[in-house]
């Protein structure tokens, strides 16, 4: 059997491991991730994030579950990194090619310890749902909600069951506006459940709360593992964040 060499990130809490191959030399199927992303069965991360390198960088996302993704804000950092670990790349910057199109990474990368700003592209947004703050896209569906203090989580994961079946799933963020330039977040991810940091919904968040006039950017995102900042001009957002080098993994199906 194969074994596969791969590098374990986080980026705020928000943990991949990361196979960096030759661009065509990918062959990983659902199956195979989820196995790999078990907590208790297998690895353990939010998701694989498969890196092929060839004329142009191309990012391939599975969730936790085995299913494919549009784009991770987080994620998307921590392939960079990991791209310039592998490869001993000199420079500051990289595009990837990803489901959601064209990203640009800006880094910079000492030993372990990165930091990295993502021109994330346009945040869309579509009609709220009853009883949210709105709905956005950001290369993939989110819904936003205010949190309150007397939910528990149990509800808070009902809710987000039921907010994310009506559009055909999402990620479903909890939010708290702390101030103009400041909010606290937690998020249930789809395909996934609760993470430590989303980047895609740090921007969502931000991008709804400022068409609505509650924040004004650059805005600190309050993930529970770190703190990310979202910049906003006109309807484009940026996202930046630390990234952390975990350690090598040798895996054998």
């Amino acid at each position: 059997m194969t074994t596969r060499h791969l590098q374990k990130w986080h980026g705020a809490g928000n943990d991949f491991l990361v196979d960096v191959v030759t661009a065509g030399a990918s062959n990983w199927t659902g199956e195979q991730a989820a196995a790999l992303c078990d907590r208790h069965l297998g690895i353990g991360a939010d998701g694989l994030l498969v890196a092929e390198v060839g004329d142009h960088l191309v990012m391939t996302l599975y969730n936790a579950d085995g299913s494919l993704a549009e784009m991770s804000g987080n994620g998307v950092r921590c392939l960079v990194g990991a791209v310039v670990r592998a490869r001993n790349l000199a420079g500051d910057r990289l595009e990837v090619s990803t489901s959601a199109g064209m990203r640009t990474v800006t880094y910079r990368l000492d030993g372990a310890e990165g930091w990295a700003s993502v021109a994330m592209g346009r945040v869309t947004f579509a009609e709220a749902l009853e009883g949210t703050l709105g709905v956005a896209y950001v290369g993939n569906p989110h819904v936003v909600v205010r949190d309150q203090s007397e939910w528990n989580d149990t509800y808070r994961e009902q809710l987000a069951s039921q907010l994310s079946e009506k559009i055909g799933g999402a990620n479903v963020e909890f939010v708290t506006v702390d101030g103009l330039n400041h909010v606290t977040l937690r998020v249930i991810e789809r395909g996934v459940g609760w993470t430590l940091a989303c980047g895609t919904g740090s921007c969502a968040v931000a991008a709804i709360l400022a068409l609505r006039g509650e924040v004004a950017s650059p805005v600190v995102v309050a993930n529970p593992g770190g703190d990310l900042t979202v910049s906003l001009t006109r309807d484009e957002a940026t996202l930046a964040g630390p990234m952390h080098f975990v350690g090598d993994v040798d895996w054998t199906p």
